[in-house]
């Protein structure tokens, strides 16, 4: 007689600011276990149900989203977690569906879902079942991975504290977690399943294509592109010139890619 083998179990890891727990559980529609790590004024720890699950909800006054997804990272225990924001709705069966794909793809460490967004946030839409390389991997928001947890913490993987909502550079922590994931050797998936959508509001980091942004853009090509950094810089540049350069040129937007460059290098 074969042994009947376990369900996966799913946990979300959710990063938040100023939220009550009580309210914001039942408003993504988590149904499962799930770790809610709050940004506000105080420390404190409870636990919520939600469906079937247990939601543990960790208050702390310290600030940034890499802190925030380390930290529940740190309090993670189930079989796969999936990393999600305080604006996202999820879908009555994402359990299902990511269950389903983990079958499906049973090499995968890690898979990257479809979330829907409004036309102007929207970086990616996944339209085939296909492997994430060094190629592919720079267009995908934290909402929109799942892993397994095992093989995470086999890989060491952890988000940078320097890029991000409340940290000194303002994006780009999703693009450097997936890259040291990929150097760890882990095995990473697209897959074609929508398992949420995005409540629109407004951005926490992004307040325009202004000198702070390109400058901050050459610390992170800097971090992941090293001695290709400038060149890669320009090419970004050229390629969103029509949306990011109305206001700052090309030249001066390379300019400012170029002195983030530099800051990062230390000279």
């Amino acid at each position: 007689m074969t042994e009947k083998k376990r369900p996966m179990n799913l946990e979300v890891l959710v990063s938040a600011v100023d939220q009550e727990a009580a309210e914001l559980i039942p408003e993504m529609h988590i149904h499962t276990d799930a770790v809610l790590i709050n940004q506000c004024d105080r420390y404190a720890y409870d636990t919520i149900a939600a469906g079937q699950g247990k939601v543990k909800c960790f208050s702390m006054p310290e600030r940034g989203v890499g802190l925030s997804r380390n930290t529940a990272l740190l309090h993670a225990s189930g079989d796969v977690v999936l990393f999600s924001d305080e604006d996202i709705v999820l879908a009555a069966d994402y359990e299902e569906q990511i269950a389903k794909a983990y079958r499906e793809l049973q090499d995968a460490d890690m898979i990257l879902f479809n979330v829907q967004v409004a036309p102007a946030r929207r970086t990616y839409w996944n339209r085939e079942i296909r492997r994430i390389t060094y190629r592919n991997y720079g267009r995908y928001p934290a909402y929109s991975i799942s892993a397994k947890l095992t093989a995470l913490r086999r890989a060491n993987a952890h988000y940078s504290l320097l890029f991000g909502g409340g940290a000194k550079y303002s994006n780009g922590e999703d693009s450097l977690f997936l890259r040291d994931c990929l150097k760890a050797g882990l095995r990473i998936y697209a897959h074609t399943a929508c398992i949420g959508e995005e409540k629109e509001r407004e951005s926490t980091w992004f307040s325009g294509y202004h000198e702070k942004f390109f400058r901050d853009r050459g610390v992170l090509y800097h971090h992941l592109y090293g001695k290709l950094a400038l060149p890669l810089s320009l090419r970004f540049l050229l390629a969103h010139r029509e949306t990011m350069c109305r206001e700052i040129s090309v030249g001066k937007a390379f300019h400012m890619m170029r002195m983030g460059v530099r800051e990062a290098r230390g000279r």
